[in-house]
């Protein structure tokens, strides 16, 4: 059921997006309506967070059954005793799912209320506590230990430190304050700890906040499964282009049982430390980051000895995760760019540039594409999600394999599409293909837009 209005966007971006959507192979397999509907629900869709909550396992340090076993003990503690679900899904082994419960309606709002900016309410809305760099406004009689409700200014509207906020905001739940008004807008740059501890919120997830380091990251299941496509294997080298923040380089070295290479670029220097951090935390010795600007990765003469940029056919797979917009994460209430910044991202994807997983729907139509080629792109849409309520009583009633189900289909808006070099295949994205060995080895790009 959907609770939050659907996602925010400025008028040009929303129309822009709606003409795209509604292309004339759409409109004519569906019919003009069914597709404007369809498009009316992604954009619902997107303000609500998926339904499961996906983890993977580091299977570089221990087994996938054991790391289940440790999370459900964990999961049980920290709702006290509640048993959640934790499904192993059945094409991706090292990958596991937890229902999201909610949305829960009858929580009472509190008067006392905390104002949270949107990207710290939609961290709430996936199971994370409130900390005190997210709070923007609390009322001004709030005392730590008080119940509070909170709610995010999805428009970001709200003025750092008011005292009250009458402007759009949507509730998030009920939490205890762990600091005082006064405590929170002191001044003081070193408060960076929890300010409120959700309690009753909205959409129920557990937090995953120091929760098994080293055995489990949070990845959103796309994200999981382009490692699985792109199959990595021991002894290879492979470029993961525009790496940070390592989720992805850390699965494939994870999958290649850190054997072989695994080089990370990203032109972020900042970036580029939270990879090497990822890769020390889950204990993979096989992947060497790099601050550099991928587009810049081919050179065409001089060998600088395994550092960027690389010569022609170097490697043996390629990784590109192109920078997009992200509108298709979820959840997200409110989008602020304008329609140049959403499209600026055009020409950087373009300079950048067997039998696998096949999780995600057929590629978008409207771009010539015939079925059968449509069917080799993956494309995970939350339009097509029905509404969804979740609660206890609901998951015992439920199957597993229809469980699995919705969490292949709701999650956020990705695609995937992969490309195999051929001795007489030609690759739109010339540097992308040349980095590559010269025939039967794959080259992977995926996306985070809707």
């Amino acid at each position: 059921m959907s609770v939050f209005p659907k996602i925010s966007l400025r008028l040009e971006v929303e129309n822009y997006l709606k003409a795209n959507f509604l292309n004339k192979e759409v409109v004519s397999a569906f019919g003009k309506q069914e597709a404007e509907r369809k498009f009316e629900t992604l954009l619902q869709n997107l303000s609500h967070p998926p339904s499961f909550t996906t983890v993977r396992v580091n299977t570089h340090l221990a087994s996938v059954q054991h790391v289940k076993n440790l999370l459900h003990d964990e999961l049980q503690k920290q709702f006290n005793g509640l048993s959640f679900p934790v499904l192993q899904h059945p094409d991706l082994q090292d990958v596991l799912l937890i229902p999201v419960i909610g949305p829960r309606k009858n929580i009472k709002q509190q008067h006392c209320e905390v104002i949270v900016g949107a990207q710290c309410g939609n961290a709430v809305l996936r199971g994370a506590h409130v900390y005190v760099p997210g709070i923007v406004s609390a009322s001004k009689f709030m005392k730590g230990g008080d119940t509070v409700s909170v709610y995010s200014d999805i428009k970001g509207k709200c003025k750092k430190g008011a005292k009250e906020f009458d402007g759009t905001k949507v509730f998030l739940g009920n939490g205890i304050s762990e600091l005082s008004r006064k405590e929170i807008f002191s001044g003081l740059p070193d408060l960076k700890g929890i300010g409120i501890r959700m309690t009753e919120p909205v959409y129920l997830s557990p937090s995953f906040d120091n929760v098994l380091p080293g055995y489990l990251f949070l990845q959103n299941l796309p994200s999981a499964v382009v490692t699985h496509v792109l199959d990595p294997q021991p002894g290879e080298r492979i470029l993961d282009l525009c790496a940070a923040p390592g989720g992805k380089t850390t699965h494939i070295a994870a999958r290649m049982r850190d054997q072989g290479e695994v080089i990370a670029l990203d032109k972020i220097a900042n970036k580029v430390e939270k990879i090497k951090q990822n890769a020390l935390l889950l204990g993979l010795n096989s992947i060497r980051a790099f601050c550099f600007d991928g587009t810049k990765a081919l050179k065409l003469d001089t060998d600088t000895e395994g550092e960027p940029p690389f010569l022609p056919e170097s490697f043996d797979r390629i990784l590109l995760d192109a920078p997009c917009s992200g509108m298709g994460q979820r959840p997200n209430m409110a989008c602020t760019w304008t329609l140049k910044e959403v499209t600026s991202y055009q020409p950087l994807q373009r300079k950048l540039f067997t039998v696998d997983p096949q999780i995600g729907g057929a590629g978008m139509m409207g771009a010539g594409l015939t079925s059968e080629q449509l069917k080799q792109l993956q494309r995970f849409d939350p339009s097509v999600v029905p509404s969804w309520d979740t609660d206890i009583d609901s998951l015992r009633d439920t199957r597993t394999e229809d469980m699995i189900r919705l969490a292949n289909q709701d999650c956020i808006g990705f695609f995937i599409a992969k490309f195999v070099k051929g001795k007489n295949t030609k690759v739109s994205i010339k540097n992308f293909s040349n980095l590559l060995y010269p025939s039967g080895m794959p080259g992977l790009v995926d996306q985070c837009d809707p």
